[in-house]
C-alpha cells in the first residue's frame, strides 16, 4: 500500500477532497450524497429544451442539477424543431462547451457525423460501422493537454433496429472500484496505467503511443476518466494491481443488472449531454428503402459542461 500513498499524496497536495485516497472523511461524505436519491432510469434523466439555440435558465437549471449529479442527461426538442449540424455547436456554447477536439473524423466546425461508411474509414473506425462499440470514453487516446471532458452527440435519425447506447457515470465506477479495494484506485491513478499503442498506416505513425492514468482529477477537482475495453488497442502496466483493477472494472460493465446504468435509444431530436461518461453502443441495421439510416451529430470538448446558472 506504500504505492498507493505516496501516489495520493500528490493528489491531495493539489486538491483533496473525496478522490484523494488518504481522505476517508472527504469520501464518505461525497459517497453518501452521490448515492442519495440516484436517478433509476433513463427517464429520469431526460430534460426536454424548447430552443436548442435558446436555452432558457429552468432549462439549463435543471440540465446543471442532473450533471451534478449523473455527470449525464438525455435533451429532448420539441417534434418540429430544425436537426441541422450547427444546433451541437450553438448547445455547447451556452452549456460552457466551447474549444473543441476537432479530431481528423471531424467537419470544419468540429462536429462529426455518425454515420455507417462502409466504403470509407477502414475497419478500425468502428462509429463509422453498424458494428457494436465497447465501453469507453471518448478521446482516450488523446494527449493530457486535449483530454475530452465534455461530450454532446445528438440523433437526426436512429437506426431501423438497434444502436442503443448504455451510460455509466464515471464516478460511481471510481466508487464501486475504491469500495472493494482502494490499492485498485491507486493502480488506475499510475502515470502510466493505460497505453494506447501507436496507429501507423502504410508505415507512416499517424499517433505516436500515448500513455496517462485512467482516472485523475482536474485543477477543480473533478474526477476524469479515460478508459477503452477494446483488447487489442491497448496495453495495460504489467503489475498485479492494475490487472486486478482492470479485471474489476470489466466485472462491473458487464454487469448487465447493475444498478444506475442506463440504456437508451436515442429518438430523432434527442441527445446526450454528459462529461465524457462511460458509454457503449449496440450494433444496429439501417433501413435505406424507409429513410431509416442513423445519422448523429457528435462535438467533442475539453471542457466539462457548465450550466453557468444555480442549481
Amino acid at each position: 500500500m506504500a504505492t498507493a500513498t505516496k501516489h495520493t499524496a500528490a493528489v491531495r497536495q493539489r486538491h483533496g477532497g473525496p478522490f484523494d485516497l488518504d481522505d476517508e472523511r472527504a469520501y464518505r461524505r461525497w459517497r453518501e450524497a452521490k448515492l442519495r436519491r440516484y436517478p433509476a432510469r433513463a427517464a429520469d434523466i431526460t430534460v426536454p429544451v424548447h430552443d436548442a439555440w435558446r436555452v432558457s435558465v429552468g432549462e439549463r437549471r435543471a440540465l446543471g442539477a442532473l450533471l451534478a449529479k449523473t455527470n449525464v442527461a438525455v435533451v429532448r426538442l420539441p417534434p418540429d424543431h430544425p436537426l441541422d449540424q450547427t444546433l451541437v455547436r450553438a448547445l455547447g456554447s451556452q452549456l460552457g462547451l466551447r474549444r473543441l477536439d476537432r479530431n481528423p473524423q471531424a467537419g470544419e466546425d468540429g462536429v462529426s457525423l455518425l454515420s455507417a461508411r462502409d466504403e470509407a474509414g477502414g475497419p478500425e473506425f468502428i462509429p463509422y460501422t453498424r458494428r457494436a462499440l465497447s465501453w469507453h470514453t471518448d478521446g482516450y487516446y488523446n494527449t493530457a493537454a486535449r483530454q475530452v471532458r465534455g461530450l454532446i452527440m445528438f440523433c437526426v435519425e436512429p437506426a431501423a433496429t438497434g444502436g442503443d447506447n448504455a451510460l455509466l457515470d464515471p464516478e460511481l465506477a471510481y466508487l464501486w472500484l475504491r469500495d472493494h479495494d482502494p490499492a485498485l484506485v491507486a493502480a488506475l491513478m499510475h502515470p502510466r496505467a493505460m497505453t494506447i499503442p501507436a496507429h501507423e498506416q502504410d508505415g507512416r505513425v499517424l499517433r505516436p503511443a500515448r500513455s496517462g492514468p485512467v482516472f485523475s482529477v482536474d485543477e477543480r477537482g473533478a474526477l476524469h476518466m479515460r478508459y477503452t475495453a477494446r483488447r487489442h488497442s491497448v496495453a495495460w502496466r504489467d503489475d498485479a494491481q492494475t490487472r486486478s483493477a482492470v479485471a474489476f472494472l470489466q466485472g462491473i460493465l458487464s454487469d448487465e443488472g447493475l444498478p444506475h446504468r442506463f440504456r437508451y435509444t436515442l429518438r430523432a431530436g434527442e441527445g446526450i449531454v454528459c462529461n465524457n461518461v462511460l458509454h457503449n453502443r449496440s450494433a444496429f441495421e439501417d433501413d435505406a428503402a424507409e429513410g431509416r439510416v442513423r445519422r448523429m451529430y457528435r462535438a467533442r470538448y475539453y471542457e466539462r459542461v457548465d450550466v453557468g446558472v444555480a442549481a
